[in-house]
């Protein structure tokens, strides 16, 4: 592993970004929804829904949904009829999903704390694992993938949503003035923290572009991997298969 990791950007040493990025999550738990919102123009409820669409949950499977703490996804697939276990390392965000699907209703999600580089969870137990806007605040991204691949079953399916590098001329420019310039201020207006909503930003830049990332889910051990774009790459949908 590399002597040094990037937060924001910042190169920091990896127990140092650990920690750091849970105190980012903890600071913003209670106001995920207006984060979302302020990164996304609200569109990640759109991209949400789309995901898991590509996912295809399905009665009677396994699912694990790490870094999933609030809920977002494991609320949309529940109603497949899939065992979901909602995997997050930061209890805060633990407690704001528990605290919500107890409030929708929803009942018979598993929630636990884990971390993505070193679960508990046994070799070959899940049907798919899907990870929406978390893969960028793992220390150790390599790691983190070649557990996912650990713990997936044969024929079982990896997904992956999170922000990307915008391919579209003009509109890179438009939203990294917007992201750089105005999410730190909406974080300070809404939440009374402008320096996780930096972070939160500069770790989109410092985050691999899309055929970067795609390759290391291949060297993980995955097959068939493939990356679907979306709003020029603003955000992207990333696949793979365990055989």
């Amino acid at each position: 592993m590399n002597e040094t990791v990037s937060f924001g950007y910042e190169d920091v040493a990896p127990a140092e970004k650990t920690q750091r990025v849970g105190g980012v999550f903890t600071s913003v738990a209670s106001s995920y929804d207006l984060m979302n919102d302020a990164m996304s123009g609200g569109m990640h409820r759109l991209w949400k829904d789309r995901f898991v669409r590509r996912v295809k949950p399905r009665d009677g499977e396994q699912i694990l949904d790490m870094a999933g703490g609030t809920g977002d996804i494991a609320f949309r697939m529940a109603p497949s009829g899939a065992a979901i276990t909602v995997a997050d390392i930061n209890p805060a965000m633990l407690d704001v999903g528990m605290g919500r699907a107890a409030k929708r209703g929803i009942d018979g999600l598993v929630w636990t704390e884990a971390n993505a580089e070193t679960l508990t969870f046994p070799d070959r137990f899940f049907d798919a694992y899907t990870i929406a806007f978390g893969i960028r605040n793992v220390t150790d991204i390599p790691r983190a993938l070649r557990e996912a691949h650990r713990v997936l079953r044969r024929g079982g399916r990896f997904f992956c949503l999170e922000f990307s590098t915008v391919e579209w001329p003009g509109f890179a420019e438009v939203y990294d003035a917007y992201s750089h310039r105005l999410v730190p201020k909406l974080g300070q207006l809404l939440a009374r923290d402008a320096d996780s909503y930096r972070y939160l930003i500069e770790s989109i830049r410092r985050f691999p572009p899309m055929p970067t990332f795609k390759a290391m889910i291949g060297e993980a051990g995955f097959v068939n991997t493939k990356v679907e774009p979306i709003m020029g790459g603003l955000v992207a949908i990333h696949s793979g298969w365990k055989i």
